[in-house]
């Protein structure tokens, strides 16, 4: 049985579907809010913040894309597992892309969903845990426990992706880690001939625009050509 006290907003327009939800989140222990649109949803993480979000991708008058962009706009961290009735490659990294933790494409089964859930929590928690979580790169600190990087010309927040991202790296310290690898890790995306690494590299640039003081000449996140990349600690 999960913590009673994660709280899952479930942003969905199909009453028959958020009686589902609701009905099963609550029996495995868990609160929940709901919004049937994107206005709603917005107006719910204003003053209570959710411990993950079940996002609809088709709703009235905002998308659930827009949705995640504005709530990451925000630097608001918490998971956000995207429902999409599309089974299409562009919508799954779309999705990744803004800022989305996962994605299921309806139909779903329950398992599958309420799976999904635990590991993503699990994951949150585990990054909200950990203490004197600090790695030094020259005169960069990456806080990881607050999600903040310390630069001379100031302080700027991490996402949760982000600092996923450089545990990862930092797992292998001075050594190159491939994209597929980030993918598979770090975005649980699962890896084909079709699938578009892109993503990973759009989250690379922008992570390093926050954690190098000259991102046109990296010194720590640098790119191992027709590899991936490298985070070198010393």
């Amino acid at each position: 049985m999960p913590d009673n006290r994660h709280v899952i907003l479930i942003v969905e327009d199909e009453p028959s579907l958020i009686f589902t939800l609701r009905d099963t989140l609550e029996n495995e222990g868990f609160k929940t809010l709901v919004a049937e649109d994107g206005k709603k949803a917005l107006e719910i993480v204003g003053h209570t913040k959710p411990d993950l979000m079940i996002l609809d991708v088709m709703l009235p008058g905002m998308s659930g894309f827009d949705v995640c962009k504005k709530i990451r706009e925000k630097n608001l961290i918490f998971p956000i597992i995207i429902l999409t009735a599309r089974d299409q490659e562009i919508d799954k990294v779309t999705g990744l892309n803004i800022g989305a933790d996962d994605y299921i494409t309806k139909p779903f089964g329950v398992k599958e969903l309420l799976a999904r859930i635990q590991a993503r929590l699990r994951r949150s928690d585990d990054f909200n845990s950990k203490k004197n979580d600090v790695i030094s790169l020259g005169d960069v600190q990456l806080d990881l426990k607050s999600a903040v990087v310390r630069r001379p010309d100031g302080d700027i927040d991490l996402t949760t992706r982000e600092v996923e991202v450089i545990r990862f790296l930092a797992g292998s310290p001075n050594e190159p880690v491939t994209r597929r690898a980030l993918l598979e890790n770090v975005w649980r995306y699962e890896y084909s001939s079709n699938t578009s690494t892109r993503t990973v590299d759009v989250h690379i640039s922008k992570l390093r625009t926050k954690i190098e003081l000259r991102p046109d000449d990296p010194k720590h996140l640098v790119t191992m050509h027709g590899v991936g990349y490298m985070l070198k600690m010393s």
